[in-house]
């Protein structure tokens, strides 16, 4: 660990009550803990003045790069508390390397994935009372987030980056038990193409999915599926969820990355379904085996991953002109898949994975 962070508590934190009463009921992104990280990059002077202080809004200049040209990228990751009171995280190193993944794409300056993890360790610590109760899926969502901070309007890498992580406690997804989401395939927007920034974690590839998005909505649908941009015929993702597919013979397949997000939770379902005997196949999916898969009984379930949702049956997938539905109830395989994970990461079986990474210690 090489950052030399200071910490200034914040004068006015939440009172234990408050805490209290937005833990019960979290749901999520819509409630902060009482602190923020912050680091800053400049050629000179590399990464310096770490710190944790008060959560509060930010002072930006209105040429700040990052409003203009969109140079950032950030992280999603989740903190449990496990029933001796010690809190984990799941995987950090793998977000710390996405991230120097997606930096070098965005032209930013890349943050050692050990500086990354010492960072996101130090907020969770000082705002451990924040990390839910073990015994349920509620957890502490983390939000490591890069951006270009230098004033100044021109298309180049920012001179001036900031690196900061928040932290927000999340509910579970599922407040009514887990049920089948139901799909609109766009077949008119993409989300990103060879070369493109599809892989790299960064906010523009959301923007682009928004419209997407509210057609979907608008189809009475949960979620949309996008397409490949060179063909328009191979599933690369949703919104913000990797895929996958369960075969009647128990092989799965999953759209290969290079276009798409490497989620984290995609490739820890891809060792847990190796480790219990199934075959996996990372490879172009095309929409027509997706829709003749199901309508045939060749493909037996299908879901979507990431780390809000952990895993998410799919139940029906509607275009312009028809549909084809699956199960109206989650699938044997999803539901193991989906409490093996959840087991692990709140510490309720071993990791023989190496996954979980411990940031506080049991009281």
């Amino acid at each position: 660990m090489t950052l030399d962070i200071s910490i200034v508590p914040s004068a006015q934190p939440r009172s234990a009550a408050e805490v209290a009463e937005i833990l019960a009921d979290p749901g999520f992104g819509t409630h902060f803990t009482d602190h923020m990280f912050t680091v800053e990059w400049t050629p000179e002077k590399g990464w310096h003045d770490a710190r944790i202080t008060a959560y509060g809004p930010l002072t930006l200049d209105p040429a700040t790069a990052v409003l203009h040209y969109a140079q950032e990228t950030f992280e999603g990751m989740k903190a449990y508390r496990h029933a001796d009171d010690s809190i984990w995280t799941f995987r950090p190193d793998a977000n710390a390397d996405r991230m120097k993944r997606s930096s070098h794409r965005l032209a930013l300056p890349v943050l050692e994935p050990e500086d990354f993890v010492q960072a996101v360790d130090a907020l969770v610590e000082v705002d451990q009372r924040w990390v839910p109760e073990s015994g349920s899926e509620k957890s502490l969502y983390i939000r490591p987030f890069m951006i270009a901070t230098e004033a100044f309007l021109g298309v180049r890498p920012s001179q001036h980056v900031t690196f900061m992580v928040i932290a927000s406690p999340a509910g579970a997804y599922f407040k009514g038990g887990v049920k089948p989401l139901t799909l609109w395939l766009t077949e008119e927007y993409t989300r990103a193409g060879r070369g493109g920034m599809g892989a790299a974690k960064t906010g523009g590839n959301y923007a682009s999915s928004l419209v997407a998005q509210q057609e979907a909505i608008g189809q009475g649908c949960d979620q949309v599926v996008f397409l490949d941009g060179a063909e328009g015929k191979y599933v690369e993702e949703l919104g913000g969820m990797n895929m996958y597919f369960v075969f009647a013979d128990g092989h799965i397949v999953t759209p290969e990355t290079g276009t798409i997000l490497e989620g984290i939770t995609r490739s820890a379902i891809i060792e847990l379904a190796r480790k219990s005997g199934r075959t996996v196949e990372e490879r172009k999916f095309s929409i027509d085996e997706w829709r003749d898969g199901v309508a045939s009984g060749e493909i037996v379930e299908v879901f979507a991953c990431g780390t809000a949702a952990v895993v998410t049956p799919v139940g029906t997938l509607k275009w312009a002109g028809g549909e084809v539905r699956g199960s109206a109830e989650p699938g044997d395989f999803t539901n193991e898949i989906r409490a093996a994970l959840v087991d692990i990461q709140y510490g309720r079986t071993p990791d023989v994975f190496g996954w979980m990474h411990q940031v506080t210690k049991a009281e």
